[in-house]
């Protein structure tokens, strides 16, 4: 072989493996590029977009694909929504022994420090090795920063949403509120070090439940060493409102970064969630993402946990690894500590035997007591009149008469079974018995009537039904009204039971 042919075919190979070298290189990307277009076909647009366009491929080694992902969430949320559909295109792409690995992405608080980074293999899709490898030198720094982290900006900066007049100092204890007072105190002295994390406190409307809550809060950003923790107060409701404009918004990855910062997040009302099961479940990844960093989360709630039917069973259960705290109608010695408060706030002096009269005859709840006072302020301070037992008898018999007190759907399908003498647990059961349908169906018509929880919320909560199974429901008790005055007289007797009648 003459020396050009020999330098030829020296060129030849040395390009041959030269272009085998780059077909290696970008064998990743185009694997994935290939995944792309599988999944894209099925998944929703706002699906891909939110979960798998920032998905980086980083590189493919003995049928391991390693995927960038920008938290430790997103790898969750892969592994428990789409890792079937990962699984078959991967092995349609490289083969029966494809393997998946993820690159997680944490953004150090220290701006001036480089993001890290660490591996986790697929929790269901086998992996060949599990030791930890370092970040690949092919890959810049504005590849790998999380894309939810706002640059420039280390800390959360946020409205709380609480209230400076709810407090400890003006939160009256007594027999009836406790334990949940001890505990909400501990919680606010050291948020997230405690057992009792999360702290639920449950009770009936109007019992100190939102107060003592927010009282947690302020305390916390009180206290000089917690003065940079994050404290949100928020309703389930606002909640489920910012969440559904997320996802209107295609910003749902927005909405989880805004909610894994916070430090100390109260929820007010998580009974709101009853019903919606995909609030459910994104609230399920932000109280794990939170309990496992050390955060600590406040419930409130209008029922012991074990009552709340229509709540995820994994949610429910990490309800219960903390405290709940129960919150009960305070007795007579707290109620007149209450009124003595809050008439020495707001200037308005009067004999101790009209506290005691105004503390015996209202009973349910603070906010009631809270009415009298408002209107005794009125009468002192806009009319000019004096306070006197007869002027508060007058107001008393006014409150009492006029206030509704509010129904819920516990207490309509108690009234019902008793009224049909059937156990409380068979309406939450499958029989077709004409006797437990009519039962259902008339707890369902008032829990429609009288309470403000949605179609969905009403079936979760009696039998497991759906909303149309209450809308069925509702209207087939409303054509019986007009037609068999039998039936007629059984939803009367209710009615009068319920005291609405």
């Amino acid at each position: 072989m003459s020396n050009f042919a020999r330098r030829f075919a020296i060129i030849i190979k040395n390009h041959k493996s030269k272009n085998e070298t780059m077909t290696t290189m970008k064998r990743h990307v185009q694997v994935w590029a290939n995944c792309l277009s599988v999944i894209r076909d099925n998944t929703t647009a706002s699906t891909f977009k939110t979960w798998f366009e920032p998905i980086v491929p980083l590189k493919l080694e003995r049928s391991v694909l390693t995927l960038q992902v920008p938290s430790h969430f997103f790898f969750e949320y892969l592994e428990e929504k789409y890792i079937d559909l990962l699984s078959k295109t991967l092995r349609k792409e490289i083969g029966p022994d494809a393997k998946l690995e993820y690159n997680i992405v944490m953004q150090q608080n220290v701006l001036a420090n480089p993001p890290v980074t660490y591996k986790l293999p697929s929790t269901k899709v086998p992996i060949v090795h599990n030791k930890p490898i370092q970040m690949p030198i092919n890959v810049s720094k504005e590849q790998i920063v999380n894309p939810h982290v706002i640059p420039g900006i280390q800390k959360l900066q946020v409205d709380p949403h609480l209230k400076p007049t709810l407090t400890f100092d003006n939160f009256i204890e007594g027999e009836c509120n406790r334990l949940a007072r001890s505990a909400a105190l501990a919680v606010a002295k050291n948020p997230g070090t405690t057992a009792f994390n999360p702290l639920l406190l449950y009770g009936e409307s109007g019992l100190g439940k939102t107060h003592l809550a927010q009282a947690i809060g302020m305390e916390v950003k009180m206290q000089s060493q917690h003065k940079d923790k994050v404290v949100l107060y928020i309703s389930a409701e606002d909640f489920q409102t910012q969440y559904t404009d997320a996802i209107r918004t295609n910003n749902k990855n927005d909405f989880l970064n805004f909610y894994q910062q916070v430090d100390v997040l109260i929820i007010d009302d998580v009974q709101e969630f009853i019903g919606k099961v995909k609030t459910q479940n994104t609230f399920f990844h932000i109280f794990n993402h939170l309990h496992q960093k050390g955060k600590q989360l406040i419930l409130t709630c209008d029922k012991a946990p074990a009552e709340l039917t229509g709540l995820e069973k994994r949610l429910l259960s990490r309800f219960k690894w903390g405290l709940p705290a129960e919150l009960n109608a305070p007795d007579l010695e707290t109620r007149m500590k209450i009124l003595k408060q809050k008439l020495y706030k707001d200037g308005i002096i009067i004999g101790d035997e009209i506290v005691e009269y105004v503390a015996h005859k209202v009973t349910t709840n603070i906010r009631e007591l809270e009415s009298i006072i408002v209107s005794m302020l009125a009468q002192s301070s806009l009319i000019k009149r004096e306070i006197t037992m007869d002027l508060v008898e007058h107001l008393v018999e006014r409150l009492v008469r006029n206030t509704k007190k509010e129904v819920t759907i516990d207490q309509i399908t108690k009234v019902v079974c008793d009224y049909f003498a059937l156990p409380l647990e068979t309406l939450q059961t499958t029989s077709r018995k004409r006797e437990i349908v009519l039962a259902r169906h008339i707890s369902m018509y008032f829990a429609k009537q009288l309470t403000k929880a949605s179609l969905s919320t009403i079936g979760t909560q009696i039998g497991d039904k759906d909303h149309a199974t209450v809308l069925h429901a509702y209207k087939t008790v409303k054509n019986l009204l007009e037609t068999d005055k039998k039936f007629k007289s059984y939803v009367d007797d209710i009615a009068q039971k319920l005291r609405i009648g």
